[in-house]
């Protein structure tokens, strides 16, 4: 029969955990850290303080945390909330910076300037529309007619002086702004004449008379 081998392997060896074998290294690789290292009076703990790249990154990590749906959700309301806020304000004071992106711009600034300079038949259509109504509501046939004859003037008269303020506003944007893009400021600006002026949002920050 066949000789017993002098070095018979051991079975832990064969059958031995490959796991054991990777955490290992890590063990061998674990950096020894320094006891003389000197100590900062001002770092908690013994520590150095850290460096202001390290503080930054670490600042960066913690705003980058993975957030929940429900904070994710609750800090797009406060966003939406701010940012309503700022809009409202810079409408109230004409602050280009948060004003909405209908009304921003150079060539959008002139055209309300434009309109809030001038005296303008069609921001006093809803009042002269409300005293209309209540004449044409009396029974009575010359009042009636006086209203209808009333309907007719006002429209004419604010087709009108809208046709002549877009025409003198579309020619001085080309002279003013002949690089910039004017697509639809005629039609914001018409829009404009049509509030009353008390109510006009951006608020006029010119007066009545007053060159833009």
């Amino acid at each position: 029969m066949g000789s017993t081998p002098r070095h018979p392997v051991p079975l832990g060896f064969v059958f031995r955990s490959r796991a054991k074998e990777e955490k290992s290294p890590s063990l061998v690789k674990t950096p020894v850290t320094d006891s003389n290292q000197p100590r900062d009076p001002q770092a908690p703990k013994g520590r150095p303080t850290p460096k202001r790249s390290a503080a930054q990154s670490q600042r960066r990590s913690v705003a980058n945390t993975p957030m929940t749906r429900k904070d994710a959700a609750k800090r797009q309301r406060e966003e939406r909330r701010t940012a309503m806020a700022r809009q409202r304000e810079a409408l109230a004071k004409g602050d280009e910076r948060y004003l909405p992106a209908r009304d921003k711009g150079p060539v959008r600034k002139f055209a309300r300037d434009f309109v809030d300079s001038r005296f303008n038949i069609a921001e006093y259509f809803l009042p002269m529309a409300v005293i209309i109504l209540v004449l044409s509501m009396i029974r009575v046939a010359s009042l009636q007619n006086v209203a209808l004859l009333l309907w007719l003037v006002v429209i004419v008269m604010i087709v009108l002086d809208s046709i002549v303020t877009g025409f003198r506003l579309k020619k001085r944007l080309a002279e003013r702004f002949p690089d910039e893009r004017r697509r639809g400021a005629v039609a914001y600006a018409l829009m404009r004449s049509l509030q009353m002026r008390r109510l006009r949002l951006p608020k006029p920050q010119v007066k009545r008379g007053e060159r833009p």
